[in-house]
């Protein structure tokens, strides 16, 4: 055939598992003209479902060295219509399975606009037997690797607009946030990484929240959360501890696969942050604060770890205009990323923090955890300029008031007839950890 008048095709494809639907696919375009494959974006594919495991440029070059693929190009959004305004393809190929579900809407604009130029959607049968979502959980089963969890979280903030963990203190709570979802219109809506925190995992020990659990007894969480889940996870590291064994909890970190810690510019014995100024909240000196950053990023092994500098001093009633002055200072130090914090009811300083902070030259992620201003919402949280949400406490928070009830009813009534409704079935206790890829939901 000449190729000057050869038929020309666009396949759309996100190829992050290449399976032989997507060849097949492949192969009954490539029967019909050239084939443009339009690669779905990091950005496009995080926008509806979880991050792709492999980035773009490693999914471009696996596509690009597939029989009948003529090139590739980026698909930035979900939505065909640009590129296929900007190609005007003779041909769209994709599977039969889009005539019901989500996509059928997609499906319907894509026909809209190859009438424009007379282009023609093909159909072929889809394969059958072919999951991604069983690939995508074949793989949870199987597990990651340090240094693929290690980057994942660096990756999400860089992909997506924002991303939104919730603690996580023991293996149970783990397998809820690595499988918990639900679905809202087209789109899929998970956790995309987990918080460890010191407060939930001292409490869950019976200890306080003041530095007592030692990081030895902490890595013992994080072993146990690792060996069964594959999302990243972020590390509250209160102060830092000492100085000079900072460095040391950063390799640690570093070597299990941990994605980034946090730090909180307060010395002395801890005193947790919602106690505001009822307690003594002693702010460490900025200079020296921005000093500890910078000696931790020298230690660092790997890029892609994360030093998260969190600012205490609206908790410490030093007010907003301190804690830019102090995230200045930390950023110009190394730091990763900027936690804000407030046991305010009202969210009211903390977007003022916002405000000023976007005007900012330089810039790091902004992060929030909306505790006690629990009423603001991730878009409003998002328009303000923050790019990661933690719930920092809330597994913990809601696991003892059920707990104590069903202790106190058993108290009451001397049996446990009545607390049948507030308790799992025996049997999925039993089957909870063997059937954990179906999550909950």
């Amino acid at each position: 055939m000449n190729m000057k008048c050869k038929k020309t095709v666009y396949v759309a494809m996100s190829a992050d598992l290449v399976h032989p639907g997507h060849l097949n696919i492949i192969k009954e375009g490539a029967k019909l003209g050239e084939v443009t494959v339009g690669l779905l974006t990091d950005e496009a594919i995080a926008s509806y479902k979880r991050l792709p495991y492999m980035p773009y440029s490693q999914r471009k070059e696996v596509v690009e060295n597939i029989k009948g693929v003529s090139r590739v190009i980026p698909q930035v959004t979900l939505d065909y219509r640009p590129n296929l305004k900007k190609l005007k393809p003779d041909y769209v190929v994709h599977g039969d399975d889009w005539r019901m579900g989500v996509q059928r809407e997609t499906r319907k604009q894509v026909i809209e606009t190859l009438k424009k130029w007379g282009g023609k959607l093909v159909e072929p049968e889809y394969t059958r037997n072919i999951s991604s979502t069983a690939l995508n959980n074949a793989l949870k089963e199987i597990g990651t690797t340090p240094d693929i969890r290690l980057r994942r979280f660096r990756r999400l903030i860089e992909t997506k607009p924002q991303i939104r963990g919730i603690e996580v203190h023991n293996g149970i709570t783990g397998l809820i946030v690595e499988h918990v979802s639900v679905t809202k219109g087209n789109k899929r809506e998970e956790f995309d990484f987990m918080w460890l925190s010191s407060l939930t995992d001292s409490t869950a020990k019976g200890k306080p929240d003041t530095e007592l659990v030692d990081s030895t007894s902490r890595f013992n969480t994080i072993h146990e959360i690792l060996e069964i889940t594959t999302k990243p996870i972020i590390y509250d590291g209160d102060t830092g501890g000492q100085a000079e064994h900072f460095p040391y909890l950063v390799r640690t970190l570093e070597r299990l696969g941990v994605s980034g810690v946090i730090i909180e510019d307060k010395q002395g014995l801890k005193k947790n942050s919602l106690f505001g100024t009822s307690v003594a909240q002693h702010m460490a000196d900025p200079r020296l604060f921005s000093e500890k950053i910078r000696e931790r990023k020298k230690a660092q092994v790997t890029p892609d770890f994360l030093i998260i500098a969190r600012l205490e001093s609206m908790i410490a009633g030093k007010g907003v205009a301190d804690a830019l002055k102090r995230a200045k200072m930390y950023i110009d130090a190394g730091a990763d990323g900027i936690m804000v914090h407030s046991k305010e009811k009202s969210p009211k300083e903390v977007l003022e923090f916002c405000k000023e902070y976007k005007k900012f030259k330089r810039r790091v992620p902004l992060i929030a955890v909306p505790t006690t201003y629990d009423t603001i919402t991730e878009k409003q949280l998002e328009k303000a300029g923050v790019n990661v949400v933690i719930y920092a406490n809330h597994l913990l928070r809601s696991a003892y008031p059920a707990m104590l009830k069903t202790a106190e009813l058993i108290l009451t009534h001397g049996r446990a007839s009545e607390v049948a409704e507030y308790c799992m079935p025996i049997s999925q206790i039993l089957t909870l950890i063997e059937r954990k890829g179906n999550g909950a939901s």
